[in-house]
């Protein structure tokens, strides 16, 4: 069972389409794309999707990938994850990067371009010790460490 969080939206303009989940038990919402955009190789653009959000304290929403655009086009998104703060109250933009170096991409208005997942957002309290080494147990490692499978 899901918990409702409820996010006031702004609507920048009337034709914008609200993100929604596709499937039942999804944890992204598919967002859109309100232009047309067209993507050189290699640009990095930034695509409006209409949207002003009043997220509550205490969490974010993070801006992932669709699978399907990442499987069959050069479009990534550029910081992914990317977080949007509580606090933040202007339109939301997708930083999408044109990873080929010969093709240019076209985004279309109301394309599908991401997910938006909302997560609680614990806060950090640093405890400073003389060592970490002797807390839990060190895996060691990283980077690579246990092999390509």
């Amino acid at each position: 069972m899901f918990e409702n969080v409820e996010v006031c939206v702004e609507l920048v303009s009337p034709d914008v389409v609200l993100p929604k989940y596709s499937k039942p038990g999804d944890a992204g919402m598919d967002v859109r794309s309100t232009k047309d955009i067209h993507v050189n190789p290699g640009e990095t653009v930034l695509v409006p999707t209409g949207l002003k959000v009043a997220i509550p304290e205490g969490y974010e929403i993070q801006v992932r990938p669709r699978s399907g655009l990442s499987l069959k086009t050069p479009m990534r998104i550029s910081n992914s994850p990317g977080t949007i703060d509580a606090g933040y109250r202007d339109e939301i933009c997708i930083i999408m990067t044109n990873t080929s170096l010969d093709e240019s991409y076209e985004i279309s208005k109301g394309d599908r371009i991401a997910q938006f997942v909302l997560q609680k957002v614990p806060h950090i309290a640093f405890k400073v010790v003389d060592s970490v080494a002797e807390i839990g147990e060190n895996r060691g490692g990283g980077f690579g460490s246990t092999g390509k499978n």
